[in-house]
């Protein structure tokens, strides 16, 4: 029997994708700081971020067909 393949599956649990830090010689102090610390967030919470995105989203999406129709 073949096994299923091993793809990441939106929403499951435990997958955390490495950082890529890409080196930019330009930036000052205070934002390679910021950035390194965006990217310490983004891959603890993206998922969060990701799910939070889409539910508020859809719920402007609904808030906007309501509008649209009670008009």
């Amino acid at each position: 029997m073949r096994e299923p393949s091993l793809l990441p599956v939106f929403g499951k649990l435990g997958i955390k994708t490495p950082v890529v830090v890409a080196a930019a010689p330009t930036m000052s102090k205070s934002i390679k700081n910021i950035v390194s610390r965006m990217r310490e967030v983004l891959s603890s919470y993206g998922g969060l971020a990701l799910k939070l995105f889409v539910v508020v989203w859809t719920v402007l999406v609904v808030a906007a067909v309501f509008y649209i129709t009670q008009a």
